[in-house]
């Protein structure tokens, strides 16, 4: 923590980091995996006990994240393994029976590094009304899952709380799961765009940007809520932060708590009101975009052995 500052950050595997690796919360269990083929980590926590999530700051559920390094480049072959690692998991929380999901976009698309959750439904196979016409059986004989979407816009927008649009849409078109994506922050640089954070605890709209508006969760809603979320900003805070804990690193005095307590200090307060965001977002939000679309593609697909779809 920076004094007057709150390092603030949506994911849950960096909530976890805050603490010491040896100080063990009770309620609180951590799982790693690596694939060391593709670079894809894995880690998964899950949040057992009121207690634990009191001590993390997140509710009760499981949190999976995926940290790729390789995930910020343009190279097709490697995003599509991450979209069919991205799919593995959600069947894991979501099941294999046949449902029918509303996939939330959540964000503005007119601020890029906010426009990840409305560009992913653009990419989503939508097939509610196809089986509204022809039944769960599609003409070609695939059996799928009855898909919807929704991109609800920002208040500044609609003049509306999302959870207003979502609970409508959820009220009329009764969807057993609802899977939210959004963008978020992250407490370190190096996950920027190359982390994707999948949780059964649902989401908050405006999470990236500070801005934090009613929760989209099964509590609310009344049925299953999946949120996906990829960092694409870094408070502005966090980075002047991380650059003086590397000065202090370097200051070998006996005064080194007291220069680190100065540096604090001398930080200005409205960037704590800051976002960052790397200089090619645009590209890489359409890109990452995609390989979450087709994530959610393979995943919802019914029927082994077709094809991979998308709406371009």
């Amino acid at each position: 923590m920076l004094g007057r500052f709150q390092i603030r950050t949506d994911l849950a595997l960096e909530a976890r980091e805050s603490f010491e690796e040896d100080v063990k919360i009770r309620g609180v269990r951590v799982e790693e995996e690596e694939n060391e083929e593709l670079e894809i980590r894995t880690t998964t926590v899950v949040i057992e006990t009121e207690n634990g999530a009191k001590t993390m700051g997140k509710p009760v559920g499981t949190y999976i994240t995926m940290e790729a390094p390789n995930m910020s480049m343009s190279d097709e072959d490697y995003h599509r393994e991450i979209s069919k690692e991205l799919a593995g998991h959600l069947k894991k929380l979501m099941g294999e029976e046949e449902k029918s999901v509303l996939i939330v976009g959540l964000g503005n698309r007119e601020v890029t590094p906010d426009a990840l959750g409305p560009n992913v439904v653009n990419n989503i196979r939508i097939t509610r009304h196809v089986i509204q016409e022809y039944g769960a059986a599609y003409p070609g004989g695939e059996k799928m899952n009855a898909i919807s979407g929704i991109v609800p816009g920002v208040m500044a927008q609609t003049g509306m709380e999302t959870l207003e649009i979502v609970k409508g849409v959820v009220k009329e078109t009764q969807p057993d799961l609802v899977i939210a994506i959004d963008a978020l922050a992250a407490r370190s640089t190096r996950r920027l765009n190359r982390t994707i954070q999948i949780t059964d605890t649902g989401i908050n709209p405006g999470s990236g940007v500070g801005n934090h508006r009613n929760g989209l969760n099964e509590q609310v809603l009344g049925i299953p809520v999946i949120a996906i979320g990829v960092p694409t900003v870094v408070d502005a805070a966090t980075i002047v932060n991380d650059a003086m804990e590397n000065l202090v690193s370097v200051l070998e005095t006996e005064n080194c708590v007291e220069n680190y307590q100065l540096i604090r200090e001398m930080i200005p307060s409205h960037l704590n009101t800051m976002y960052v965001t790397p200089k090619d977002i645009d590209e890489t939000v359409k890109r990452l975009s995609y390989t979450i679309s087709e994530g959610l593609n393979i995943a919802l697909q019914l029927t082994a052995g077709k094809g991979e779809h998308t709406q371009g």
